[in-house]
């Protein structure tokens, strides 16, 4: 028996700039997007070139109140080849959250909040 993770569900208020956020900030992609035909809803899937996992953005039609998804506990996490240059793209777009210096990583948020930790890849 084999499961493969393959993608993680975040609900996004402006999936424009969400979208946006995740093509800058990590160099992701739209590879698909499904929802029913009326429009109330859509399933937006991204990923990148590092690796097969998949974020799903979920937008409803309609929404306005923010959505907690997990809280900042709760957060999807990244290796990056250059750290330093990542930050400072980071640092520039203004979404970093928290910096633990000792532990060498940080967090952005996305537009919606959802925390997402970047790690150097030689930790």
């Amino acid at each position: 028996m084999q499961a493969k993770f393959v993608h993680r569900c975040t609900h996004v208020l402006d999936k424009q700039a969400t979208i946006e956020f995740y093509e800058k900030a990590l160099g992701f992609r739209v590879v698909r997007e499904m929802g029913p035909d009326d429009g109330s809803w859509t399933n937006t899937f991204m990923e990148n070139d590092a690796s097969p996992f998949q974020i799903e953005l979920t937008w409803n039609r309609g929404r306005t109140e923010p959505y907690a998804n997990g809280g900042k506990d709760t957060h999807i996490a990244f290796e990056v080849d250059d750290y330093d240059a990542y930050h400072q793209l980071h640092e520039q777009m203004g979404c970093i959250v928290f910096e633990n210096h000792a532990m060498g990583l940080y967090f952005i948020a996305d537009p919606d909040g959802q925390w997402i930790e970047i790690l150097p890849q030689d930790r």
